[in-house]
């Protein structure tokens, strides 16, 4: 594994000149790229930090928390992983936190632990992901594919805590 990284730069140098690229313009060019793309991404990520932030401080997550509990049991989710659900598409590091809460609680071997791991495994920090990845491709309608993906994570969860039971 020691020579991947320099056998992959070692084939796109030989590529390169063998198409005649010049390597340092082009290298170039694509960091000026990514210095403007990341500038772009500044006003979207503010947006989600904040959103974030005011999501936990003004006990909109506890809130929550209380109300979706009976019904995620109800699904099959450990009522005490309904706020690692909550927090997990908005906050990665948010989520690693109480994951590491749940584990410490409940132990690691525990079904909730357990449950908690591949939740946290299955589903991705959604809005921030969304902000990266919309802000690269400037689309503009986002409620669609924003909501699919909430979607498709909340089955994942349900789908992950189904397994852990069985297994």
């Amino acid at each position: 594994m020691v020579y991947v990284i320099p056998a992959v730069f070692l084939v796109v140098f030989v590529f390169a000149a063998i198409k005649r690229v010049k390597i340092y313009s082009e290298f170039s060019q694509g960091v000026k790229e990514a210095v403007e793309f990341t500038v772009s991404l500044i006003p979207c990520l503010a947006a989600i930090f904040m959103m974030c932030a005011v999501f936990e401080k003004s006990g909109l997550s506890d809130a929550l928390t209380r109300l979706l509990a009976p019904l995620f049991g109800g699904l099959g989710i450990p009522p005490e992983l309904t706020k690692l659900v909550l927090i997990k598409p908005f906050s990665g590091s948010g989520s690693l936190a109480y994951l590491n809460a749940v584990i410490t609680q409940h132990g690691a071997d525990s079904y909730i632990a357990r449950c908690a791991c591949v939740c946290y495994g299955s589903s991705e920090t959604v809005f921030y992901i969304s902000a990266v990845y919309f802000a690269g491709i400037k689309v503009k309608r986002l409620a669609a594919p924003i909501a699919v993906v909430l979607v498709a994570a909340f089955a994942s969860t349900v789908v992950a805590c189904l397994l852990c039971r069985v297994m």
